[in-house]
């Protein structure tokens, strides 16, 4: 069962400490990952169907059977869908001292795994702090609701952004908080309702054991983000047919902003109406009423309670009735949800979308130096933009790398960039027989274009 303990190690326990975990209990930490991973064996399981090496901390859980919770392919171990073997990363071997650290586990310290848990935790509150702040702005100069209003909102949604970016590399690195209380804080502001953190972990793997090349969705499973795929890709190539996605491509920020993405409330209506899988003879799932609904429960009882407050803060504070707080938490809500939308739509359309793809393979790093830098910091920095230029890397070695943007924040974006790029050069995927996808294509063409720059 899930405790309200830390997941730091406990008074009088005596065990082997690393320079970085005697004050922040990394040894401690790292055991109850482990724990976790029993508990919530449907992360560990989905991890563990992942491309490439499953998550060491979950090695002692079995493989499940659930369609939810397992690669869907025949008895030859090729896709349902396009009959492609199963592909297996073409992990380095053996591994070269330059590449070493990418594909080094991010330890559970200070310094990394905890590390981030904090920078995730300081993100909420500085949430917090900055509607508190508007607030107070508000009431000191009722005459200057616009200057008020975008000296608040344009940070807001920026840091809304990093709070989706530290969300990915979390999940990606250190899955589980260290106190059980983080786990509310991850994404509140994203929606007023939206999945518990572990749901958010799992819809994610989910993503990643059905779409492994990045142009061919639901490869291998239902992916949760289909519908956004189908927006941008249903008529075929873009070149011939871009009239044809004026009708379509418009309503992607649409629907990000009112939740379609992985922190919305609408994402979460349709994650609820596929998970978990329907027991034994068409019976209720063992663990729904036990484990998930409370779960549900509780998560959005918290983001209830931290709405209210924002509404509460739009009443007597300002001089307004108890009525009137729907004008102040909308205006909160409305560029929450520019940021988190602006991220999603970085994340999940451009990264697996054709146009973009196409794009990177013209070296755009030489060519648009500009662009690089501007998106760069809109992102949050380099390290944040390695992110959108090899997500395809990121998706062959979701467990073994994790995300480019946790690695750079760790080696520095350039030294992450050049690892990035020579795994690319080297090949993304082991040859298996089965024809190039467009992707492979396009990522080798790339890759040369890379190494001619140099």
């Amino acid at each position: 069962m899930a405790t309200s303990a830390p997941l730091l190690g406990k008074e009088g326990k005596k065990a082997a400490h690393s320079k970085a975990s005697i004050f922040y209990g990394a040894d401690e930490y790292l055991e109850e990952l482990k724990k976790k991973y029993e508990h919530d064996h449907e992360i560990a399981a989905l991890k563990n169907a992942l491309p490439g090496e499953g998550d060491p901390n979950a090695a002692g859980v079995a493989q499940s059977s659930d369609k939810m919770l397992s690669v869907q392919k025949n008895n030859e171990n090729r896709s349902l869908k396009t009959n492609r073997l199963f592909p297996t990363p073409n992990k380095p071997d053996p591994m070269p001292q330059n590449l070493a650290f990418l594909f080094t586990k991010i330890t559970p310290d200070w310094e990394q795994m905890i590390y981030m848990w904090n920078v995730l935790t300081a993100i909420f509150f500085t949430q917090v702090l900055m509607v508190i702040g508007y607030c107070a702005a508000l009431a000191c100069f009722p005459d200057f609701w616009w200057t008020c209003t975008l000296c608040f909102g344009i940070p807001f949604a920026y840091i809304a952004i990093q709070n989706i970016y530290i969300d990915h590399d979390v999940m990606h690195g250190a899955t589980f908080p260290v106190y059980e209380w983080q786990r509310f804080l991850t994404h509140p502001f994203a929606d007023f309702f939206s999945l518990p953190w572990e749901e958010f972990v799992l819809e994610h793997n989910r993503h990643h054991a059905s779409t492994v090349d990045l142009l061919i969705q639901g490869e291998f499973g239902w992916d949760p983000e289909e519908f956004h795929y189908a927006l941008q890709q249903w008529a075929g190539p873009w070149g011939s047919n871009w009239y044809k996605y004026l009708l379509t491509v418009p309503f992607i920020p649409v629907i990000h902003f009112f939740g379609l993405n992985d922190t919305g409330s609408l994402f979460a209506l349709e994650w609820w109406m596929h998970f978990p899988d329907e027991g034994a003879g068409g019976k209720c799932n063992k663990e729904f009423w036990s484990k998930w609904i409370p779960r549900r429960i509780k998560h959005n009882a918290f983001v209830l309670a931290l709405w209210t407050c924002v509404w509460m803060l739009g009443t007597y504070p300002l001089g307004r009735p108890l009525s009137e707080g729907w004008r102040f938490m909308f205006t909160v809500s409305f560029f929450a949800r520019v940021g988190y939308s602006a991220a999603w739509m970085f994340i999940t359309n451009f990264t697996h979308s054709l146009p973009w793809n196409e794009f990177l393979a013209q070296d755009p790093g030489r060519t648009w130096p500009v662009l690089h830098n501007v998106m760069a910091m809109v992102l949050g920095g380099k390290h944040r933009w390695n992110e959108m230029l090899f997500h395809d890397v990121h998706h062959a070695f979701p467990n073994a790398v994790g995300t480019l943007s946790q690695r750079g924040r760790f080696h520095g974006w350039e030294k992450m960039h050049d690892a990035a790029a020579e795994v690319l050069h080297r090949g993304l995927w082991k040859p298996n027989g089965d024809e190039e996808t467009q992707m492979q294509k396009t990522q080798k063409k790339r890759s040369l274009m890379m190494k001619q720059g140099k």
